[in-house]
């Protein structure tokens, strides 16, 4: 059995997607689509740039989406990969929305309009410069929460991303983020700070929880065509009032990616595609499985190396 995979924030790079733009019709028609829904050529920024543009979460979180769905529609419908054997959607954060979308729960216009409201009210949540993201390199993650709780790091700074072994994400505050740095510096363990423009997934985006919370309920979800596994239980679900629920969460909850692809190893998947621009997810999972087979689709070529 196979599961699909979709990136979150990260992932975008000017010109993805652009193979596909280029070479059908269907591409073009996606990334029109978006253009009229979002009242903005996002277009252009996906294929053109500026990357300085493209990197702001309003903007990156639709981009990524609209890549994700042009290149998942072109598989299924001009190569004929059939989904018979997919047995679960999972997308890591932003990414939820693009398996909701290609699972047929969301619409495209609704997942693009939900992401440009997420992304504006993340960013807003925050003042720029007042927080923090960090990647832990080579611990685990009940070894970066004893961390926390040991060294008594006052404010927030919370596990963010677990996703994998050797690569946990925490977010908070900026002074609650880089004491926990300096910590780590001086026990000789690797961290590196994100370049993003929020600390995202942590208690300080509460407020851009609560301003999405209508928003999400008001657009209409269907059950998905296969089962979604959510990134704030790490388990299935395909009841829309669930979904919605826990994509409010989501906002501020721990991406609990690990237990993710851990849970769809342990209940028959042996084949993970990703979906979308860049290879992190595939990198991951390659990490976390043990003889799994996991590929990325992000260019035409990649499609024919896919079995059907």
């Amino acid at each position: 059995m196979k599961a699909i995979l979709f990136p979150g924030q990260g992932s975008q790079i000017v010109g993805m997607g652009s193979e596909f733009y280029n070479n059908f019709d269907k591409a073009k028609d996606i990334f029109k689509e978006a253009d009229e829904k979002l009242k903005f050529k996002i277009s252009d920024l996906i294929l053109k740039g500026p990357d300085t543009s493209l990197k702001l979460t309003e903007n990156t979180q639709p981009a990524i989406l609209t890549v994700s769905y042009a290149i998942y529609k072109i598989l299924i419908e001009e190569f004929d990969f059939d989904i018979k054997n997919i047995k679960y959607f999972a997308g890591h954060s932003l990414g939820e929305y693009s398996a909701l979308l290609c699972a047929e729960s969301l619409k495209f216009t609704d997942a693009l309009f939900l992401l440009h409201e997420r992304g504006k009210a993340m960013q807003k949540a925050v003042p720029v410069g007042k927080g923090l993201m960090l990647a832990i390199l080579g611990l685990r993650i009940d070894e970066i929460i004893d961390y926390i709780s040991k060294t008594k790091i006052e404010n927030i700074c919370e596990v963010a991303n677990d996703n994998a072994d050797g690569q946990i994400i925490v977010s908070g505050d900026k002074i609650s983020i880089e004491n926990l740095q300096n910590i780590l510096k001086k026990d000789k363990k690797k961290s590196i700070v994100l370049p993003v423009s929020a600390p995202f997934h942590c208690s300080l985006m509460k407020n851009a929880a609560e301003e999405m919370k209508d928003k999400i309920f008001s657009i209409k979800f269907s059950q998905p065509i296969k089962e979604i596994i959510t990134n704030v239980t790490a388990s299935p679900e395909t009841k829309p009032e669930n979904i919605k629920k826990l994509l409010v969460e989501q906002i501020y909850s721990k991406v609990r990616w690990r237990e993710t692809i851990l849970h769809m190893e342990n209940n028959g998947i042996n084949e993970f595609i990703e979906i979308g621009p860049g290879k992190v997810l595939s990198g991951l999972v390659k990490r976390i499985t043990k003889n799994r087979l996991s590929l990325s689709i992000n260019s035409i070529e990649d499609i024919k190396n896919i079995s059907k």
